[in-house]
């Protein structure tokens, strides 16, 4: 069995304690929240083909985490300027979602130090105009 799949658990808490110093926030939770919204928001800008090459590049449990739900009828969207990405990343169970407006780029910078960054930029490249801004690492 692949050494991903034996640490799952393990290696998905190494990447929300990085996620959680980075946004500055208290929990876990609100830490899970955060990135299943900036994983959602950057999602909705991809095809299914091109959403599952990027999947392919993550780590199991936030690849599953990527995953979930997917209503796989709906069209992309386009990007949008990282205000509007920034407040639908906020909007996700609003009264519940602590997400800094840094909150992409927090979550880009704890996301790179799990990933084959090499592998990564590469289907980053191949995706629409602006999925690589999107995961850059910077507060946009």
């Amino acid at each position: 069995m692949p050494n991903e799949y034996q640490r799952a658990g393990q290696m998905f808490e190494h990447f929300l304690e990085d996620a959680r110093r980075e946004l500055g926030v208290a929990t876990r939770n609100q830490t899970y929240t955060i990135v299943q919204s900036v994983f959602l928001v950057f999602r909705r800008r991809l095809s299914v083909e091109e959403g599952l090459r990027f999947a392919n590049e993550l780590p199991a449990v936030l690849r599953a985490l990527y995953v979930k739900d997917w209503d796989v009828g709906l069209m992309p969207a386009p990007f949008a300027g990282p205000e509007a990405l920034a407040e639908e990343v906020r909007a996700l169970r609003r009264h519940h979602n602590f997400a800094p407006v840094t909150a992409i780029g927090d979550v880009a910078r704890a996301l790179r130090r799990h990933v084959d960054v090499q592998a990564f930029d590469a289907v980053l490249a191949e995706l629409p105009d602006g999925a690589a801004a999107y995961w850059d690492g910077d507060d946009q």
